[in-house]
C-alpha cells in the first residue's frame, strides 16, 4: 500500500530477497507504473474496491500488507486485504489505528509497526543497492522560499519516488 517515495523502495527489496509475488496498490498512475518498473508483478489502483481487488487477485488475501502510507483509509484496507493468519506491517504514519477485535482476532492477524528497521536491515539494503538490486527513484526540486514545489508535488502525489529539495543556500555577509 503506497508505491511512491518509500514503497518503491520495498517493493524493491521484496523482488531481490524473496519470491513473493508483488501487488502494489495507490492512488497516483505514477506510482503504479513506478512500481511495476520496480518489479512489482501486478498493479491496483486504490479507488475504494482495492481491498477485494487485491482479495480477487490471491484467491484468499494477502499474507502480508505493508502500508507505506499509515492513513486511516490505509490502515482498515490494509488489514482487509489479508488472509486469515497474515501480517500487516504499518511502516507509514499519520493515522490512528482502531480496527474491529473480532476482525483481528478470528482472522488470527498480527500487526508489525516498524519506523526504519535495525542496523542489520540498513546494511542490507546498502548491500542491495551496491549490487543494483535497489535504486531509488527522486525528483528533485530547486530550493524556493517560503515553500517549495516538492512540498507541493509531494502532496498532491505527483512527484515520483522520492521528493527532496536542496539544504538553504548559506549566506555570508559581505565584508
Amino acid at each position: 500500500m503506497g508505491a511512491g517515495g518509500l514503497g518503491h523502495i520495498g517493493i524493491q527489496c521484496l523482488k531481490a530477497m524473496t519470491s513473493a509475488q508483488v501487488i502494489a496498490v495507490d492512488t497516483s498512475e505514477d506510482a503504479l507504473k513506478l512500481a511495476l518498473n520496480c518489479g512489482a508483478d501486478h498493479m491496483v489502483s486504490a479507488d475504494g474496491q482495492q481491498a477485494q481487488q487485491v482479495r480477487d487477485l490471491t484467491g484468499s488475501g494477502a499474507d502480508a500488507v505493508f502500508d507505506f502510507v499509515g492513513e486511516d483509509n490505509t490502515i482498515s484496507d490494509s488489514v482487509a486485504m489479508l488472509r486469515t493468519g497474515g501480517t500487516y506491517y504499518l511502516v507509514g504514519y499519520g493515522g490512528t489505528v482502531t480496527l474491529p477485535t473480532i476482525q483481528v482476532v478470528l482472522g488470527e492477524i498480527s500487526i508489525v509497526g516498524n519506523l526504519i528497521g535495525t542496523n542489520p536491515d540498513l546494511a542490507g539494503l546498502v548491500t542491495l543497492t551496491g549490487q543494483g538490486k535497489v535504486v531509488l527513484h527522486s525528483t528533485r526540486y530547486p530550493w524556493k522560499p517560503p515553500t517549495t514545489r516538492s512540498m507541493t508535488s509531494a502532496t498532491a502525489g505527483s512527484a515520483a519516488g522520492r521528493s527532496s529539495s536542496p539544504a538553504k543556500p548559506k549566506l555570508r555577509p559581505i565584508r
